[in-house]
């Protein structure tokens, strides 16, 4: 005699989309400071300053930053510094 085989519903349930957020931080002057101090020999003059806060706004991710503070000292000082 044969057993009827039985199928066995199993629910998987999906998973749920993990959302990564990479932390904003202020681009305020004391940011940008601290930033050329760990990553620049010497530190950002206000023009600099200035010219980072305009590109980045109020707040950015701190790679975004650090990216910047590393790419303004290759800047043409002309691109940074706003004509009177």
């Amino acid at each position: 005699m044969k057993i009827p085989k039985q199928e066995i519903a199993v629910k998987i349930p999906k998973k749920a989309a993990v959302r990564v957020t990479v932390p904003k931080v202020p681009v305020s002057e004391l940011n940008l400071k601290k930033a050329a101090a760990r990553l620049l020999a010497t530190p950002l003059v206000s023009p600099e300053v200035f010219f980072i806060q305009r590109e980045l706004g109020s707040s950015a991710t701190q790679q975004d930053l650090d990216a910047k503070v590393l790419a303004v000292r290759s800047m043409p000082w002309a691109s940074i510094v706003l004509p009177d």
